[in-house]
């Protein structure tokens, strides 16, 4: 009997093991095309994946277009991880009158001089992606318990459609309580608290979603506002010094054609994505606390030892340690070429 007691005890500990990833299970939620911060982040997850420190379960758009879905299609592709899995956005945010360049739409219709795109990819059709709430249902119900961290740094849309999806076949769960259930913690690219007069672009795209997500989301939530962003800002001179080994490097065309060269771009996304792979030691985090999100947009933090949210910020000795570090990170090659 005592044997048994003991084999049970030692089959039930083996069994906790394997539901407990060693590494951070990441999913990835962006909005590639408004900001060239997406494809710097989705570079540094890259790496970090070549390194065994992460596994990277999914990249979802949280930004509606073909463009978008083939611009990550191809980013995978060329960082050699075509398998991790695409959503795409329908219904989600469209601004008629944005008349910035959508990087990744351009990169995406890049030809060589054969006529063939520039950038090779997986060879899945982006209308056949599936919706980015369902394959957040899906990735979710696959994962153990308490394991998966999400590093959204664009719109609030996709996860307020998980957070409102009711049981299905993917899962008995409705989206709460998967979430409940499977999430670790989620890291945003949102707000400003500095301010309550500035309304950041992610809270202010889908303040509904924003609000909700912000109050009521049931795991703990880290939000990288604004502010420290700002303050670690990706040097463009690099771009043609640091990638030139490519020749023909996605990240670069995407940088150059997004604003006039050369400048300066703060890396929001890239501290989200640092602090959900667990390199935490760069910031500062703030007490817990309370986030309210108003109809006008603003983001209002409230400590509080009972709340579950928590912001980042830097010293300015933080800031210039933090950019040194993303920015050779992301000259290394990735492993793929290293052979």
């Amino acid at each position: 009997m005592k044997r048994s007691l003991i084999l049970l005890a030692s089959a039930l500990l083996l069994l906790s093991c394997a539901q407990a990833p060693a590494i951070p299970q990441i999913i990835f939620d962006t909005d590639q095309g408004n900001d060239v911060d997406d494809v710097l982040a989705l570079d540094v997850l890259n790496k970090f994946v070549d390194e065994g420190r992460i596994d990277l379960l999914a990249v979802l758009l949280n930004k509606e277009g073909r463009g978008s879905v083939e611009f990550v299609d191809l980013m995978q592709t060329f960082y050699g991880h075509p398998d991790v899995p695409i959503g795409k956005i329908s219904g989600g945010h469209f601004d008629p009158n944005d008349t910035s360049v959508n990087y990744a739409q351009v990169v995406a219709d890049m030809k060589d001089e054969a006529g063939a795109p520039l950038f090779p990819r997986s060879g899945v059709d982006p209308d056949a992606r599936p919706e980015s709430y369902l394959l957040y249902r899906k990735v979710l119900a696959e994962a153990a318990d308490q394991s998966v961290t999400i590093a959204s740094v664009g719109f609030f849309t996709n996860l307020k459609r998980l957070y409102d999806s009711p049981a299905d076949g993917i899962s008995p769960l409705s989206g709460r309580e998967l979430i409940a259930r499977k999430v670790k913690e989620l890291v945003v690219v949102a707000g400003v608290f500095s301010n309550p007069e500035l309304h950041e672009y992610n809270v202010y795209v889908d303040i509904p979603s924003a609000k909700t997500i912000l109050e009521e989301w049931p795991t703990p939530v880290i939000v990288s506002p604004w502010e420290l962003g700002i303050h670690v800002q990706y040097p463009g001179a690099n771009i043609d010094t640091d990638l030139s080994w490519a020749g023909r490097h996605p990240l670069a065309e995407a940088y150059k054609c997004y604003l006039p060269m050369p400048y300066d771009r703060p890396m929001w996304d890239d501290t989200a994505v640092l602090y959900a792979a667990g390199e935490t030691d760069w910031f500062t985090v703030s007490p817990a606390g309370t986030i309210e999100v108003t109809p006008e947009g603003s983001t209002l933090f409230r400590e509080d030892p009972e709340g579950t949210r928590r912001y980042l910020s830097v010293t300015e000795e933080q800031a210039e340690a933090l950019r040194d570090y993303l920015v050779a990170k992301i000259a290394c090659k990735p492993a793929c070429y290293k052979k």
